[in-house]
């Protein structure tokens, strides 16, 4: 047996011994995950122990060094415990925005000091970021930001405002993108960390059109920020953001497209005899589109670990991942008919599957819009000529 084989077998132990049976349900709604930070409280005893124990095991961020909070895992063992939970169902245990976006950021561009502290305290679930970059002038031109620190000698003065903050409201603190040079567009901005109970920090929740929404404004007015507090270097924030971004696209792509689960044909086998035929293979379809997703989502990260990926490849995985992930619920619609539809019924977990086909409305805008991540990839993909 290989030392691969080896550890597939202890890991499927491991599951089966610390994953309890309900953390292997679909999720049904945002209680179901567990997001960590000061204001946290967990839904179940099911949910605590799941967490505690990848917690200290180091599997909320498996692949992270030891000593940042991680496990230290190989790329090879970490894709057979990506593997390994995907066929118990097993859900994430901490979902975070500083796992997904911030974390990779700092391993590449941040201090040994930053490392340690906000690694560790990203893996263990004790800190929530949110992520400042679009403003109300600047979303896909997003370099021509204006929120602006003054220097004051030992610390920033931030005044501004950002929009279309997810989870602005609960997170502790935020990673922003601050201009710290009005005479520079590319080279003169800043990659700012600070608390969000920082006296001058506001946010305003934004309504859509499912009714709920993780967007919120955020203001600055006045703020602190203490000169220590930035990742790179000043004025080259940007070299960061887009580090960043691409991690986001990532994470947006595979919203809902997870390995978590078998695809729609099996989510609705209960219902398939009552489905029209052509809706059916319509079904099957999107379930092979699924499937070739997450096989080119694994190649991606495979040419990621060896150095080989194109530095577009995440917009081309953004835009594939949310076509796919509008079609999942345009599908899942026409299969719940007119049933789908309703908005407030506890049957209907509060219009669950409408709210959920809604949002997905946003997938072609956040993170980057899809006419954009299409020029992008015409461009530095396909090298198709310029108009």
């Amino acid at each position: 047996m290989s030392d691969l084989d080896t550890f597939r077998a202890e890991t499927r132990a491991w599951l089966e011994a610390n994953c309890p049976p309900e953390m292997r349900e679909p999720v049904q709604g945002e209680d179901d995950v567990y997001w960590g930070g000061r204001k946290a409280t967990f839904k179940s005893e099911a949910q605590k122990a799941w967490f505690e124990a990848c917690r200290d095991k180091g599997y909320t961020v498996p692949a992270w060094p030891r000593e940042y909070g991680g496990a230290g895992l190989s790329p090879a063992e970490a894709k057979v415990l990506r593997e390994e939970m995907a066929r118990i169902n097993a859900r994430p245990p901490l979902s975070s925005f500083g796992i997904w976006m911030l974390g990779p950021a700092l391993l590449k561009f941040g201090t040994e000091e930053q490392k340690r502290k906000y690694l560790n305290e990203i893996a263990r679930g004790e800190i929530r970021w949110c992520q400042g970059y679009s403003e109300p002038g600047s979303g896909s031109d997003l370099v021509s930001l204006q929120t602006f620190g003054e220097d004051k000698g030992d610390h920033w003065v931030v005044n501004g405002q950002k929009i279309w903050t997810s989870y602005a409201d609960k997170a502790d603190w935020i990673f922003c993108l601050v201009r710290t040079d009005k005479t520079n567009k590319y080279q003169g901005i800043t990659f700012m960390l600070f608390d969000m109970e920082s006296p001058g920090v506001s946010t305003k929740p934004i309504l859509l059109i499912s009714g709920n929404s993780p967007f919120c404004e955020t203001f600055f007015d006045d703020v602190k920020v203490p000169k220590d507090q930035y990742v790179g270097e000043i004025n080259r924030g940007w070299d960061v953001a887009k580090y960043l971004l691409g991690h986001e696209r990532e994470m947006i792509s595979g919203a809902d497209n997870s390995e978590r689960g078998a695809g729609i044909g099996a989510m609705l086998k209960r219902q398939a005899g009552e489905l029209d035929p052509v809706l059916r293979a319509e079904l099957a379809m999107f379930d092979v589109d699924a499937l070739a997703f997450s096989a080119m989502g694994e190649k991606f990260l495979d040419e990621i670990k060896v150095g080989k990926a194109h530095p577009a490849q995440p917009n081309m995985m953004k835009y594939a991942g949310t076509e796919l992930n509008k079609r999942r619920h345009e599908l899942l619609m026409a299969a719940g008919g007119s049933a789908a539809l309703e908005w407030d019924s506890e049957e209907s977990r509060g219009g669950a599957a409408a709210r959920s086909w809604l949002r997905t409305k946003a997938n072609s805008i956040e993170g980057g819009t899809s006419e954009v991540m299409l020029n992008v990839i015409a461009k530095r993909i396909l090298e198709l000529p310029g108009a």
